[in-house]
């Protein structure tokens, strides 16, 4: 069995303002390097043999950030990544309201030219797969985003993932190909 250890990445600029960020790639700011460090600091006592984040930059340095602590290197995999939200991307909330109104209804799934929740899923759990099977009966962290998170919990049927905060950690545990929410 290998333990995974999902975190959001720490906030970006584009956070606070409400923008889709998708595949743009946003660093952290201050508030979102702090994140990182409280989160190397509430996983000080895990047993974490290796550590891996999407390519964008926002997961990278949050995972840096906390590998730095333990002397481990961070493996960047591209699958990792947020949904691609297309030409939304960039757009704060409000300016998605008034050019799509029915973007207020959080079970419309409509986003022009973007990715869909099921191809991110898809590329998410498969790389999760791909690094279980590298880790057997080791503990894994992994740095990722809001969507790709909210993927896993739901293929894990964990209800109310709407939300996820940054650095919020998520574990989960890969098992014969299959992956169970453990808390």
């Amino acid at each position: 069995m290998t333990t995974i250890l999902l975190a959001r990445h720490g906030e970006t600029d584009w956070n606070v303002e409400r923008r889709v960020q998708g595949h743009f790639d946003t660093p952290l700011n201050d508030t979102g390097r702090g994140q990182a460090r409280s989160l190397a600091e509430e996983l000080a006592d895990e047993p974490i043999d290796a550590v891996y984040s999407s390519d964008l930059m926002r997961a990278h340095e949050t995972a840096r950030i906390v590998a730095a602590k333990r002397g481990l290197e961070v493996t960047a995999i591209r699958d990792l990544r947020e949904r691609n939200f297309g030409t939304w991307e960039g757009l704060t909330d409000e300016e998605i309201y008034v050019r799509h109104p029915q973007a207020r209804d959080r079970s419309w799934q409509e986003w022009g030219d973007a990715e869909t929740r099921d191809e991110m899923a898809d590329r998410v759990l498969c790389a999760l797969h791909r690094i279980a099977e590298t880790h057997p009966e080791q503990a894994v962290l992994v740095v990722s985003h809001g969507g790709p998170l909210r993927a896993v919990l739901r293929h894990c049927a964990i209800d109310d993932v709407e939300r996820i905060d940054n650095c919020h950690v998520v574990r989960v545990e890969a098992l014969d190909g299959r992956l169970r929410g453990v808390d």
